[in-house]
């Protein structure tokens, strides 16, 4: 199941055609879903968050917690909806691409992808347009 919080006024997501994208996502890579959460909020909330659970003091755009066993996801991923924003305007794409990138993130790291190191951040972002490309398709 997946399902969608908001924690902050953005609330234009179409729950169902999200959630059979992320299902997508998730059946490409050969992967089901137990329970996921999206939760949808500001930078203070996120920035919380970040100190309290990583002792990170820096604003970001998504925290993921994994909560996966073997091939059953389940996870929480925050996403700070004005990072969101500040980040499409910064590198030029419209903010729900931008929402597209950060979502399918997030997935891709419950799903073991990393991005620490400079070829696990190519890996990461080729499978990001991959997923995000997969949004686009009639579902």
């Amino acid at each position: 199941m997946i399902n969608f919080h908001y924690e902050t006024d953005f609330n234009t997501l179409n729950q169902a055609h999200y959630s059979t994208w992320i299902n997508a996502i998730l059946e490409s890579e050969g992967f089901t879903v137990s329970t996921l959460d999206y939760i949808f909020c500001d930078d203070n909330y996120l920035l919380k968050i970040n100190q309290d659970y990583l002792d990170h003091d820096t604003f970001t755009d998504i925290i993921t917690f994994d909560y996966t066993v073997g091939k059953i996801i389940g996870g929480d991923i925050f996403i700070s909806i004005e990072r969101v924003k500040e980040n499409a305007s910064k590198f030029g794409v419209q903010f729900h691409n931008e929402l597209h990138r950060v979502m399918a993130h997030g997935v891709l790291h419950l799903i073991g992808y990393k991005d620490k190191t400079k070829e696990e951040s190519l890996v990461m972002i080729n499978k990001e347009e991959e997923k995000i490309k997969m949004f686009h398709v009639e579902q």
